[in-house]
């Protein structure tokens, strides 16, 4: 029998493709409604999974894919046809990866992303899970060229009550978590969540700047371990996915959180993230406040689109 915790996210990540599941795949899942599948009803359904922002190139895989295997084990009835879309999109997404909470005590987790994706926040909610999860979190705001991104890492602190190392705007990023893992460690926190600057339109620097933060983590603490994830804002679709590429030519990063999931009846873009990407998505965001947030669970995402009902895929 699945924990309490478990079926608490799988609720979580029904609520934030409600959106996407009365859209797009609320008419993907009438498609197999009908006594037949037809030639019209796979062009139908590429249509509706690019509407989705899925992208052009994973609608047409999923199709083709989802096709092939209809006619290749001989599948006769929509339902079937439904389950071989489902099994796709299920191989697209991947395998779940490794959670935080399995991360040793001393882990360095840095939030990366454009300004606006929802890193702040982001940072308040990972802080918010891993404390449900008995695990203690230290900030560092070393996004220090904008005073208001300090400003509200601090407010966020307050609000989930997590202790914050911040300097004064333009200081050293470097400095701020050097402080930070050093605290970390005075306080025997978990973990130290960094949130970094994000400037695109400098990607040297930025990547320069990241590549610092790595050394000077080894430099306060040769035991930590880091991790990189990236914030990419749900709501902006495809444009999300440019974004990413624009991040992964300079920086590398072990995860992706897809904030803002709520928000959008575009939720496909999680297919377009891992096929186009390569980078698994760790976690979503499915609310506003702290503790909308939950792990990426690639089969409860694929069956929560289709009305939210469970099918063995």
């Amino acid at each position: 029998m699945r924990n309490l915790f478990a079926r608490k996210q799988d609720k979580k990540i029904e609520q934030a493709v409600e959106r996407t599941r009365e859209g797009a795949f609320g008419r993907i899942s009438n498609l197999f409604r009908q006594p037949i599948i037809t030639e019209e009803t796979w062009e139908e359904l590429e249509e509706l999974l690019i509407q989705a922002d899925v992208g052009p190139a994973t609608a047409i895989a999923l199709v083709e894919g989802a096709r092939s295997q209809v006619e290749r084990e001989e599948m006769k009835t929509p339902v079937e046809a439904e389950t071989a879309i489902r099994r796709q999109m299920v191989d697209v997404l991947g395998q779940d990866h490794p959670s935080l909470e399995s991360y040793p005590d001393g882990t360095v987790i840095l939030l990366v992303g454009v300004n606006g994706s929802g890193k702040t926040t982001t940072a308040a909610k990972i802080a918010t899970h891993l404390e449900s999860q008995g695990r203690s979190v230290l900030f560092a705001a070393a996004d220090t060229f904008r005073a208001a991104a300090i400003d509200q890492l601090k407010t966020w602190a307050e609000r989930v009550r997590v202790p914050v190392v911040a300097h004064q705007p333009e200081a050293d990023p470097g400095a701020v978590v050097f402080d930070a893992v050093k605290a970390g460690q005075a306080r025997r926190a978990d973990f130290v969540l960094v949130d970094t600057a994000g400037r695109l339109h400098t990607k040297f620097n930025l990547m320069e700047e990241l590549q610092k933060i790595k050394r000077v983590v080894g430099k306060a603490n040769p035991d930590a371990k880091v991790v990189s994830l990236l914030v990419l804002d749900a709501t902006t679709g495809q444009n999300a996915i440019l974004q990413a590429k624009s991040f992964l030519s300079s920086v590398q990063v072990d995860g992706i959180v897809l904030s803002k999931l709520d928000g959008t009846a575009k939720g496909g873009v999680a297919f377009s993230v891992l096929k186009e990407l390569g980078v698994p998505i760790w976690y979503i965001g499915t609310g506003e406040k702290a503790s909308d947030f939950a792990p990426f669970d690639h089969l409860e995402f694929v069956n929560a689109l289709f009305d939210g009902v469970v099918a063995d895929v």
